[in-house]
């Protein structure tokens, strides 16, 4: 499977990226992993919005969700072509006003997931984990059926012990990394030093940061996740950039 990020950036739109979104692409199937700010035009570099097969929303803070309703809308304008289906999109039920926001007229149905559950949406499975974050808010495990390759996102969380094994023998591990050592057990992003040791006890294989932080020392950062982790397996998000699972 291939892994492309439309957006990194955490918060709000920064330098030259959006908020965050990535697209998962395994064979002719494209899954749309969140849909922050830019997501639309960042999407439309890589394929029409109407190839999309499902979206996975991990929570619906601004940031995660920003893009969603272009491309409802881009979907709504274009239903005359020949392959136009109806969009599936999953998202946690614990918001019940964001979930039905889901569902828009006969252009995308809205799919609830919970924690422990396990989908199976086109050629992958996907099980939730709720994580601590001020609003519901759920990391995935994505497994390729064909292959047993493991794409782990932890969407945005405080440190959290059953992300180890929820990780475990992850092949990439795609971590929201928002801030720098000293601010451990926050409540609402790993530090550095906490991705990094989960991704050690988890026996992750590469490690990507995420939902970075404006202005951040990145080289710093990525100095104190290797550290953590004990390899120097580990890359920064960037916009375009797309990794081979």
């Amino acid at each position: 499977m291939k892994l492309m990020v439309l957006g990194y950036s955490g918060a709000y739109p920064s330098k030259d990226s959006g908020t965050t979104s990535y697209l998962l692409e395994s064979g002719d199937f494209h899954l749309l992993i969140d849909a922050g700010s830019y997501t639309f035009l960042e999407l439309k570099k890589y394929l029409n919005p109407l190839d999309l097969d499902a979206v996975v929303i991990t929570h619906y803070h601004h940031d995660h969700i920003a893009d969603l309703g272009m491309i409802q809308y881009y979907r709504q304008l274009n239903r005359s072509v020949d392959s136009y289906q109806i969009l599936p999109i999953y998202g946690n039920v614990e918001d019940p006003k964001h979930f039905e926001d889901l569902t828009f007229n006969d252009v995308t149905k809205g799919y609830g997931y919970t924690e422990g559950e396990t989908l199976v949406i086109g050629p992958f499975n996907i099980k939730f984990l709720k994580t601590i974050h001020p609003v519901p808010t759920f990391a995935l495990r994505i497994t390729e059926r064909e292959t047993g390759k493991v794409l782990v996102f932890t969407a945005d969380t405080g440190y959290l012990d059953k992300m180890i094994p929820f990780t475990k023998d992850a092949d990439v591990f795609l971590a929201d990394t928002y801030f720098l050592n000293g601010n451990e057990h926050n409540g609402v992003h790993l530090t550095a030093s906490e991705t990094g040791n989960i991704a050690k006890e988890a026996n992750a294989k590469k490690v990507i940061l995420t939902h970075l932080k404006e202005n951040i020392d990145e080289k710093l950062l990525l100095d104190q996740t290797k550290e953590a982790y004990g390899s120097n397996n580990v890359i920064l998000a960037k916009k375009d950039l797309v990794v081979e699972i």
